[in-house]
């Protein structure tokens, strides 16, 4: 009959019995590590601009067209996509190819 474990409870293992000498000789030869600081400040991202990036002469047209009688939005992807790419409907939300 097997046993209860805590797998909560510290363990000892091989290497935390282990003469710790091993460790000691290696780390002459392992290599400085440098730490890079990296400055990730939502608030900045206003303030990065990329050259030639102004689009604010730009004016966006895009011409909707209506959905098909033979399409249907998939209720995962949100996709519109054709009847045949239809794979579950029956009395749930209607869901593509892609997405079973």
């Amino acid at each position: 009959m097997p046993t209860a474990s805590d797998y909560d409870a510290r363990r000892a293992s091989d290497a935390g019995t282990a003469d710790g000498s091993v460790l000691r000789e290696l780390t002459p030869a392992l290599p400085k590590l440098s730490t890079a600081i990296v400055d990730d400040d939502p608030n900045e991202a206003a303030f990065f601009e990329l050259p030639g990036a102004d689009l604010s002469g730009e004016e966006l047209s895009v011409t909707v067209i209506p959905q098909r009688a033979d399409e249907f939005t998939c209720s995962r992807c949100f996709l519109v996509q054709h009847r045949s790419r239809l794979r579950s409907s029956g009395g749930e939300l209607p869901v593509c190819a892609d997405c079973v």
